[in-house]
């Protein structure tokens, strides 16, 4: 894949980002901070103009589809935008408007189309904490069974589990494997309040997030990224899930944000939630650097994870069964 098309690629995942024009500016400044982090990539297209010109409407979907010939990039840059499009749960009409104009101007077989939208609707999709208990999947650790007496050590264990699986998801070739990620997230901070005799719902806990710091459209897109530019779709694309091998060594940070994050979430429901907004997010940023550190020493446990996920096991994660 030549930079051209990479920068096809981003400029189309930006351009569905911004499609609702409802990101607030927290987020805004998470995407732009992001963009500026993947340009200093060796030989990554310059992302910070490219953002830039996506908020100044300086570039065209038209534009961009021009510079995709290749059907498997077509095909990934639709799946790309719905991703981004679903990262935070739900579609809005607006966005739903860019995908149909983003499927006509690339060309894309509406029966696959149809199929991947429902394949990522799924896996966008949370059991509500507030009306349905997760039921825990084999692969990860039981999140609803973690009592209501604080037991840390059986904390830290769910949540270096949730961390494993999250890092091993990143490692995926798959365009929609990263979909899984946010969701466990979500469930990961359900458990650990409920662990503190808090019952959150789904709003509460994406609140919760995003106090952090962590965007959920920003986070989804920095992984597309880095999966983009670090070459995990093109040498991939061809092969199966759970054939990941040695592949993507210097990925899988999403290990590190959902390991800060599940550690953040437990400082705050064991204080009582009465962090500022100011002080999670400091807080959550002091948690990353001891949770890098760890993801280098958990790199071989994360990539066997990835070598072994299928994608009925990533279905059942999300949805809890």
């Amino acid at each position: 894949m030549t930079p051209e098309q990479q920068e096809a690629l981003l400029c189309i995942a930006l351009l569905a980002a911004f499609a609702d024009g409802r990101k607030a500016d927290a987020e805004r400044e998470e995407i732009r901070r992001i963009a500026d982090s993947l340009s200093t990539e060796a030989g990554a297209p310059n992302l910070s103009r490219l953002y830039q010109d996506v908020l100044l409407k300086r570039v065209s979907v038209a534009a961009a589809v021009q510079k995709l010939t290749d059907p498997s990039h077509r095909q990934l840059a639709y799946e790309m935008a719905v991703c981004v499009c679903d990262a935070d749960g739900q579609q809005t009409d607006a966005e739903r408007r860019f995908l149909a104009d983003l499927r006509g101007q690339l060309a894309i077989d509406p029966a696959k189309a149809q199929a991947f939208d429902a394949q990522a609707a799924a896996l966008a999709e949370v059991n509500p904490p507030d009306t349905a208990v997760p039921t825990p999947s084999p692969a990860i650790a039981a999140i609803a069974a973690v009592p209501s007496t604080v037991n840390d050590a059986e904390l830290d264990r769910s949540i270096l589990n949730h961390a494993l699986v999250n890092g091993a998801l990143e490692l995926l070739p798959q365009s929609w494997a990263s979909m899984a990620i946010i969701p466990l997230q979500v469930k990961m901070v359900y458990g650990i309040g409920k662990a503190h005799g808090v019952t959150l719902d789904q709003g509460h806990i994406k609140e919760f997030i995003a106090a952090a710091g962590v965007g959920l459209t920003s986070q989804y897109l920095e992984q597309f990224g880095r999966k983009l530019l670090g070459g995990l779709f093109g040498k991939l694309a061809g092969k199966t899930i759970g054939k990941v091998g040695g592949a993507g060594t210097g990925m899988a940070f999403s290990f590190a944000t959902t390991y800060a994050l599940g550690q953040l979430a437990k400082r705050y429901y064991a204080g009582g939630r009465v962090m500022s907004t100011a002080l999670l997010r400091e807080t959550y940023q002091g948690l990353l650097a001891p949770a890098r550190q760890l993801q280098t020493q958990y790199l071989p446990q994360i990539q066997q994870k990835a070598a072994t996920l299928d994608a009925a096991q990533v279905m059942a994660l999300v949805r809890g069964g």
